[in-house]
């Protein structure tokens, strides 16, 4: 079916950021639930990707679930669908499949839920990028971390990126890896590989550990 899935990983361990909460004598908290703007990380990331032209927006859950779906819960977009991992001690390559399998159309964005600087402008770009290529069904569109159009290599690269369903679909089954060593064996196999330039370095920041939601919290504010 014709149109964009997008899907959105939230089902890691917390592990980095619970280490740095503890260090610092602080309350332990996801860090999807750290604030910003007002919002829950994990509902600023999702409303970013409900403000394009995606036609639904699947969260993916494991780990600490129950904490994640009462603030989820309370965006009222019916576009938006929550669902868990059968099992939660898995790789993200298993849970992106999980998104994968669920998702309705052609397409799929695929976001992780800690990258809340990615922007609305930039993910629709990476869409339009992809949905306007010759060979869409053969082509990733993904966010640039330095040379930006087509690329020879997938080295460092992960989320945001956008691309054929069915492609995503046959690499990710069976795969129980992080998301990069799959990205790299695509690219090898002559799936096409087309970088897309950001908005801001800012976007390129995932936030792992506690200085990570600090410098978010202060680009944005420079930001703004």
């Amino acid at each position: 079916m014709n149109g964009v899935s997008c899907i959105i990983t939230a089902a890691g361990k917390n592990r980095r950021m619970r280490e740095d909460l503890k260090s610092k004598g602080m309350e332990i908290r996801h860090k999807l639930l750290l604030e910003i703007n007002g919002d829950p990380l994990i509902n600023f990331t999702v409303k970013n990707a409900l403000r394009t032209d995606i036609d639904e927006c699947i969260v993916v859950l494991g780990h600490f679930m129950d904490e994640l779906y009462p603030v989820l819960e309370s965006i009222t977009d019916s576009r938006l669908h929550i669902i868990e991992n059968p099992e939660v001690e898995v790789e993200l390559s298993q849970t992106l499949l999980n998104g994968v399998l669920n998702s309705k159309y052609d397409y799929c964005l695929c976001l992780a839920g800690d990258q809340p600087t990615v922007t609305t402008p930039t993910i629709q770009n990476l869409l339009d990028q992809l949905t306007n290529s010759q060979d869409s069904e053969n082509t990733i569109s993904i966010l640039a971390r330095g040379r930006t159009g087509y690329l020879n290599s997938a080295e460092g690269l992960g989320m945001p990126f956008a691309c054929y369903t069915s492609l995503l679909k046959r690499y990710l089954s069976g795969a129980e890896d992080n998301l990069n060593p799959i990205l790299r064996r695509m690219v090898a196999e002559g799936v096409s590989l087309y970088g897309v330039p950001g908005e801001n370095e800012l976007e390129l920041v995932n936030i792992n550990r506690y200085h990570d939601y600090l410098k978010v919290l202060d680009g944005l504010k420079k930001l703004n």
